[in-house]
């Protein structure tokens, strides 16, 4: 009667193999078949065979699980940067929502843009209602109300009248209500490990700077 071959030992073998397209997720399940089934094939007194099969198993398994901290490695800064760029989109998605906030404001003002100083508590109605988008993902937790600051020199401003590539919103830490100038923008940059500023302009657009392109930035109407 020829030998059959341990299912264990088979099972192992595969799930080591795996372990390369699971970072080696499968390998812990894979030395530990491949261990029960040595033992099974050496107990079952010649009916079993496949103790190569399982030593490789455990060979390969046992490989993968060591290289557990060299995907991790690997795949830290990834996600790093990953996480970097979804706060960074979600900035630029509160700025547009903060920017048309203040649009809005303007037009049931007789196209007058907000007070400079009160600009948060006159936009907040229009911006859902919630403290929510005024508050930047990138920012230190619960430092401030609000991460966002107005361009002084719009205060009050009549819209027509107004460059559309002036800037209206920018990041600072300045906090509920923050207005002012280039000095009073945020230093360093929140964003892509200091790189990238985001910044709203007259017209609602909302581009995302860096250190470069801040020096022609329009900042007078």
């Amino acid at each position: 009667m020829p030998k059959k071959t341990s299912g264990l030992a088979i099972t192992s073998l595969v799930l080591g193999i795996l372990g390369l397209f699971s970072c080696g997720a499968t390998a812990l399940f894979g030395l530990a078949f491949g261990i029960i089934g040595l033992i099974t094939v050496k107990r079952s007194e010649g009916r079993l065979k496949g103790d190569g099969i399982a030593l490789a198993g455990i060979i390969v398994s046992a490989i993968f699980l060591l290289m557990i901290p060299i995907f991790a490695a690997m795949l830290l800064p990834a996600l790093a940067a990953a996480k970097q760029r979804a706060q960074t989109i979600n900035c630029v998605s509160n700025e547009h929502q903060l920017a048309l906030a203040v649009r809005i404001y303007a037009n049931d003002h007789t196209n007058h843009f907000p007070p400079a100083a009160t600009w948060c508590d006159a936009i907040k109605k229009y911006a859902d209602g919630s403290d929510r988008v005024f508050k930047c993902p990138a920012a230190a937790t619960g430092a401030s109300r609000c991460d966002y600051g107005f361009n002084a020199a719009l205060d009050g401003m009549d819209e027509s009248k107004v460059d559309p590539q002036t800037v209206m919103l920018f990041e600072s830490d300045g906090g509920w209500n923050a207005y002012g100038g280039s000095d009073s923008m945020v230093t360093p940059a929140r964003h892509e490990h200091g790189r990238i500023w985001v910044v709203a302009f007259a017209d609602g657009s909302v581009q995302e700077m860096r250190q470069s392109q801040l020096n022609n930035l329009r900042w007078n109407p």
